[in-house]
């Protein structure tokens, strides 16, 4: 998200800097320009404080934010890193009593006789006024969107490499982030390996279908197209949960027939096809609100709350962050207008027709002994029709603890400490 430049009354104090040691490297590639950091902070005014980092850099930090943000071993827990200061006791026109600089970062004293401290690369990290920083500090690893042909080769690490050490599975997860899929090689075909190399992720969500790692045939044990030799078009899983699960493992543990290879398609690029074909069609699909529901077991009846979500989701920053689609799941389209309704469906055929262009498509036999985890709020899959038998297991994984455990195998203590 782009932040506009603040503008500056000339009647502030302003400050020269000089050159200060940081604590981390990538500190002084943020602070570009001048690589300078404050030594003198002035108050400008009776509620902020402003910090020139160079010539054409200043930051503004209101006195009561700065006191409320104190990590101080009296206002933040060191160890747990949560919030121990009362913000509702702190009067709202506090104001600091001294303010300085040291090659450290700004120390303020308040009238109370409280200290605080702030580490420069923290103060350049969480400047809001303007934001300095490029992108989300949590945010993780940018995608780089990809087609059957820019996916080759397929990004692939080794069994032993993932279940020995953090770097194999660092190399996992961080296929993961970039691309939405990652594949791992010589894993032996028992649900039991499976599920362990699974647990390196992190823990298995809990669904209608079992509790945690499943395993089937073409036997209808449950009232799902995915329980028979049907093909299936791309889709997401789980369109019909308010929180569709964050990733998903397949292994084919046995295979006797012909078909039934799978297919994984990158809905972040179709979409941005979409977007470059028709901004329109781009808009109605982030927009039109669909239904859906699961409503196959005799003892299942699941809707989302709210009740309907776009096919293409965005968060605050315009970005997109997640694709729910799956037609076979969507509910009876009662809800728009006859103009809303032509819309969508222009817009459905649009995105339709970009799924199945061939270049999109990747297919992977996943023969035994190749797992598959990807992202399922971004990689779309299905499968083509198969006779014979195929038995495959997999599991479903909660976005937020596969995010967690990408980050902290990617963030030292001391990362931790700086973007929170």
């Amino acid at each position: 998200m782009e932040v506009p430049n603040s503008v500056f009354g000339t009647s502030r104090r302003c400050f020269s800097t000089t050159a200060a040691r940081l604590h981390k490297p990538n500190a002084r590639k943020q602070l570009a320009g001048s690589g300078n950091v404050p030594q003198r902070a002035g108050i400008a005014n009776d509620k902020q404080v402003f910090l020139d980092w160079n010539a054409r850099k200043t930051s503004v930090f209101h006195h009561f934010w700065l006191r409320d943000h104190c990590h101080c071993e009296q206002c933040y827990h060191a160890t747990t890193r949560q919030r121990l200061v009362d913000t509702f006791s702190i009067p709202r026109d506090i104001s600091p009593a001294a303010v300085d600089s040291t090659l450290e970062g700004l120390e303020v004293t308040w009238p109370d006789g409280h200290r605080s401290k702030y580490a420069w690369d923290w103060l350049h990290t969480h400047s809001y006024s303007p934001v300095l920083r490029t992108n989300e500090p949590l945010q993780g690893k940018k995608p780089v969107l990809w087609d059957a042909q820019s996916l080759d080769p397929l990004p692939i690490v080794q069994h032993d490499a993932v279940m020995e050490s953090d770097d194999g599975l660092r190399q996992w997860l961080n296929n993961l982030e970039v691309y939405g899929i990652g594949f791992v090689d010589g894993v032996p075909t028992t649900v039991e390996a499976t599920e362990a190399l699974a647990r390196r992720v992190s823990f298995l969500r809990e669904t209608h279908y079992s509790k945690g790692m499943w395993s089937f045939t073409a036997d209808l044990a449950h009232a799902d197209t995915a329980y028979t030799t049907l093909a299936l078009g791309a889709h997401t899983d789980n369109t019909y949960f308010t929180e569709p699960s964050g990733m998903q493992m397949f292994h084919k543990l046995e295979f006797n027939g012909e078909g039934g290879d799978s297919l994984f398609v990158d809905g972040f690029n179709v979409a941005k096809q979409l977007k470059e074909k028709s901004p329109e069609a781009y808009r109605t699909l982030s927009s039109a609100l669909v239904p859906t529901h699961s409503a196959g077991d005799e003892d299942v009846l699941i809707v989302p709350t709210p009740r309907a979500y776009p096919i293409l989701n965005h968060g605050p920053d315009g970005e997109i962050y997640q694709v729910r689609y799956n037609n076979d799941d969507r509910s009876t389209m009662d809800h728009l207008s006859s103009n809303q309704l032509e819309a969508f469906y222009d817009a459905l055929f649009m995105w339709n027709d970009l799924l199945k262009k061939p270049e999109n498509e990747l297919w992977e036999p996943l023969a035994p002994g190749r797992v598959v985890l990807f992202d399922n709020w971004r990689v779309l899959h299905g499968r083509s029709a198969f006779t014979g038998h195929r038995r495959i297991c997999g599991a479903y994984f909660p976005w937020d603890d596969y995010k967690s455990k990408a980050r902290t195998l990617r963030l030292t203590s001391e990362d931790k400490d700086r973007l929170l």
